[in-house]
């Protein structure tokens, strides 16, 4: 893993990748069992209890990955300069103001909760290293498809890397698909987030038709393995979170795709709101142009107040 510049003095990147290696897997282990109805691995509780609340489902097995991977962390790194935010702590900073940290972790132990407890097998662990409010380092778990997913996002686009791993350790380099004519694009959908908007925006783009994913991580690995070519976030004041896109985003740039708003703008975290609200739209990047152009064009017509 390079290039160590972009990482905190003193935090060597082979150490650090081998520990997150062994946390995601580990993490993996305890979805698994929670899943399956067995008892989860490190001690957490067998129970998976589900608790709805406003902000949506709220399992047993988010909060243990949550504690296995912050714990981890914090006890392979004790002293490094960086802060641990995660979307079950989120409430425990202040409201409306960025975090006073140069470099950042952003979790989400579970992505793809509903999925994850309506059993479809479409959920994710998301992981991202910020640093002054763009990532440099994505981790992406699957655990139902036993890949994990590395991005490594450096100064000079041409030095970074994104790969896949499995559980034994084989890599597989990320394989876009060669669509690049918006008619040919696929687009991967949400299961649960679609609305009329949302419907009008997409067949305004004139895109081929899609396939549905479960969460972010999940959405993105389809782009990652060339089975899908483009995502679209449309989204307000119920938008998706800082720890829904940061990670995703990490691997998708590091491998030459793209992650923005529709007019061009880029995905800043740690800002004091970690809604990322707009016209969003992640791509394998070789169309990515021609789609923001497209989307906000189709966005004036049909929505001319929402903000892109």
């Amino acid at each position: 893993m390079r290039p160590a510049d972009q990482l905190p003095v003193g935090i060597d990147p082979e150490v650090l990748l081998a520990v997150l290696r062994r946390l995601a897997w580990e993490s993996a282990a305890i979805l698994r069992a929670y899943a399956r109805g067995e008892q989860p691995p490190f001690g957490y509780p067998a129970v998976l209890s589900v608790d709805d609340n406003p902000k949506g489902p709220v399992s047993a097995a988010d909060l243990a990955v949550n504690d296995h991977l912050l714990t981890g962390l914090g006890k392979a790194f004790p002293i490094a300069p960086w802060t641990l935010l995660s979307e079950e702590t989120a409430s425990q900073w202040p409201a409306g103001q960025p975090i006073d940290a140069e470099w950042l972790w952003i979790l989400d132990p579970l992505d793809g909760t509903k999925d994850f407890l309506q059993g479809t097998g479409e959920y994710a662990v998301h992981l991202a290293l910020i640093h002054q409010q763009r990532p440099v380092l994505g981790v992406v778990l699957l655990p139902e498809l036993d890949q994990l997913w590395f991005g490594v996002v450096a100064a000079d686009p041409g030095e970074s890397q994104a790969w896949c791993e499995s559980p034994s350790g084989e890599r597989q380099p990320v394989r876009f698909s060669s669509r690049a004519h918006l008619r040919e694009l696929i687009p991967v959908t949400s299961r649960s987030h679609r609305d009329d908007r949302l419907e009008l925006l997409m067949g305004s783009l004139g895109v081929a038709a899609g396939l549905a994913r479960g969460s972010v991580g999940g959405k993105v690995g389809a782009i990652l393995r060339g089975e899908t070519d483009l995502y679209v976030s449309l989204s307000g004041r119920t938008a998706p979170k800082d720890w829904d896109m940061a990670a995703p985003e990490a691997v998708l740039l590091a491998a030459g795709g793209a992650f923005t708003h529709a007019d061009g703008r880029p995905l800043l975290y740690n800002t004091g709101d970690s809604r990322q609200a707009g016209c969003l739209i992640a791509s394998h990047g070789r169309s990515h142009a021609d789609l923001c152009q497209a989307a906000a064009a189709a966005m004036a017509r049909i929505d001319p107040a929402f903000p892109v």
